[in-house]
């Protein structure tokens, strides 16, 4: 079940987080757009709507909001982080294409590894690539 905005701004009253402006609008972002957005994305886009806004405040925002649990933070390649506002268990499809990244519903409880008996699994990811029905009909 996905978190409403009002949820949220609650979950982070609970942890004595602070409810700055700006920290509020990257949350509200990351609710409205759920396409795995990265910083430079975020940024842009509420710079627009905040002209004080500085990509230093972006990343200490999303670093506050990951380490509260409230957003994860996925690296399907090496060199780029995105944010989900899904902290629930779940896939992820990048498009090489158009880069867009999609969630699809796994069971990652349900995945038994025999030869990680004896290891401590702190997180499960799965991440597919390929290209995504838009693309793939545009091809055509």
């Amino acid at each position: 079940m996905k978190a409403s905005f009002e949820d949220l701004k609650e979950e982070l009253k609970i942890r004595h987080i602070n409810l700055s402006h700006q920290r509020l609008k990257v949350l509200e972002y990351l609710i409205q757009n759920q396409y795995h957005p990265t910083v430079d994305q975020i940024f842009t886009e509420l710079h627009q709507e905040i002209s004080t806004l500085s990509k230093t405040t972006v990343y200490n925002t999303l670093r506050v909001l990951v380490e509260a649990g409230l957003v994860r933070a996925i690296n399907i390649e090496d060199h780029e982080t995105r944010y989900d506002i899904n902290v629930e268990n779940h896939g992820h499809f990048k498009c090489e294409s158009c880069a867009r990244i999609d969630d699809f519903r796994i069971d990652t409880d349900s995945l038994v590894f025999d030869d990680l008996i004896n290891f401590v699994i702190k997180e499960k990811n799965v991440n597919f690539k390929g290209i995504c029905p838009r693309c793939l009909s545009m091809s055509k």
